[in-house]
């Protein structure tokens, strides 16, 4: 039977005790309501503002809820008016029942790497609006698009004239191994860069080309959960690294494995710096060519209380280590460009992967990056949001002592776009990142970041992508929920 509006919040129960968080029980319940025909075809449900004072809960977990079922297709959204449904309950029955159906049929059989995904993935989706503090991101509102549009447009132009075959485009190779040498200390020639749609996709390959089933590899822990992904994928046995206060430390009494991988000069998320005399051991214990190491820069441009460290990568004479980049940091991430820097021994090898897995990026984003490289855009910009991000990691960390300093103890980077707070008391830090985004603060748990039974619990706290003033207004809320 149809429902009342004001009979609605009725048939919705909210368990803050429930796994899964107020969002997505307030979606699936409005979802069951609006496919079940209780619901119909062009009613309006209540306000985000009195559903939220019925259940009790913030106006921002309503405002998720209705935008999640908006994307689905069961609500059309307008600014200023009540959400209307959109979907037939009817015809959604008919659409479950195949569903249903097919369903009981067997249950689809996973590779034992995509059956861990959804344990290990990030529980927030990115399809959701961006919000102050979501880590890993830069200001894209800082981007001199007018520059980079130029570029493309000329990129556009010359296209017609171009040489065809070259999934790596001479020219930003060329360019991106003079950058790499000058600014992070790289020693490469062009043609063992390889340009791809990501860092990730970097890694991909290199897992594809030189990992295989039962082979060891050595991560980081807590670090970052792509690289593990990564390496799982092909089979590999992942064994997670301790850290101490100079970065990663070698695991004694183990055999070298196949390959080692970590960020040194930056390391996610803890921020801390390999020292000089660590980077020197591994390089020493690592077997040329029969261990790799590879070493992800993912921030390497932004370093605010000293000089940046070389690459690992630039003193590793027996060509053992693979340098990973992206420029979805330093740009906007919607460029979506990373690249590989390979040893030489393999660069051919890895061009010819590259190739049978499509892991290819666009001809013309490649120019227009030369062009933005070469006549020195890209370093003015990254150097304009050094200053920038500095003053606003000094912001947020003024901001968590003052307001949190009882609740929080503040790690400050010496570079990069994200902090670690760790929690002073308790280990519920995924209960603590499900309040603050309810509250609309987006933070990430660092307990999620470890391979196994988690020895660290705190936020990762993103800076690099709010102005001070919504740094502020964040803190703010974030001390109103703990």
């Amino acid at each position: 039977m149809p429902v009342s509006e004001a009979t609605i919040s009725g048939l919705i129960e909210l368990k803050r005790s429930d796994d899964d968080g107020l969002v997505a029980q307030l979606t699936s319940q409005l979802r069951s309501l609006i496919a079940g025909g209780r619901i119909g075809k062009g009613r309006a449900l209540p306000s985000s503002r009195g559903l939220a004072g019925d259940l009790g809960v913030s106006r921002n977990t309503v405002t998720y809820a209705f935008e999640q079922l908006a994307a689905e297709g069961y609500l059309q959204m307008s600014r200023g008016r009540r959400p209307v449904v959109t979907a037939d309950g009817d015809r959604v029955q008919e659409g479950a029942g195949a569903v249903a159906s097919r369903a009981r049929s067997g249950k689809p059989r996973l590779s034992p790497w995509a059956s861990t995904l959804r344990q290990a993935d990030w529980p927030m989706s990115y399809q959701a609006p961006l919000r102050p503090l979501r880590p890993g991101q830069g200001d894209f509102r800082e981007f001199p698009n007018e520059v980079w549009a130029r570029c493309l447009r000329r990129s556009a132009i010359r296209a017609p004239k171009r040489e065809l075959g070259a999934i790596n485009r001479p020219r930003l190779r060329e360019a991106l191994a003079h950058y790499l040498a000058t600014s992070r200390g790289v020693s490469a020639t062009a043609d063992q860069i390889m340009i791809l749609p990501s860092a990730q996709a970097a890694l991909t390959l290199i897992a594809a080309t030189l990992v295989a089933p039962g082979n060891d590899v050595w991560v980081e822990d807590p670090g970052y959960p792509g690289a593990a992904a990564a390496f799982r994928a092909s089979g590999a046995r992942v064994t997670g690294m301790k850290l101490d206060e100079q970065g990663v430390q070698w695991m004694q009494g183990r055999a070298a494995p196949t390959l080692i991988f970590m960020t040194p000069s930056h390391q996610h998320p803890t921020g801390r710096l390999m020292s000089l005399a660590r980077r020197t051991a591994f390089l020493a214990a690592s077997r040329p060519g029969k261990t790799w190491i590879v070493e992800d820069d993912y921030d390497g441009e932004f370093h605010y209380d000293s000089r940046p460290v070389p690459a690992l990568q630039g003193l590793d004479a027996h060509g053992r280590v693979f340098y990973v980049g992206t420029f979805s940091k330093a740009m906007t991430s919607d460029i979506r460009l990373g690249y590989l820097v390979a040893p030489p021994a393999l660069a051919g090898t890895l061009e010819i992967a590259q190739r049978h897995m499509g892991l290819l990026a666009a001809s013309h984003i490649q120019e227009a990056l030369a062009e933005f490289i070469i006549e020195g855009h890209f370093l003015a910009h990254v150097r304009r949001m050094r200053r920038l991000y500095h003053a606003r990691r000094d912001h947020l960390v003024e901001g968590l002592q003052r307001h949190l300093g009882d609740v929080l103890s503040v790690e400050v980077p010496s570079g990069g776009i994200q902090l670690v707070a760790r929690l002073r008391r308790g280990t519920a830090d995924r209960a603590a990142v499900e309040r603050l985004v309810e509250a609309g603060v987006e933070t990430r748990a660092l307990s999620s970041l470890s391979l196994g039974r988690p020895r660290d619990h705190g936020l990762l706290l993103g800076f690099a992508a709010w102005r001070e003033s919504e740094i502020s207004a964040a803190v703010r809320t974030m001390a109103s929920c703990f």
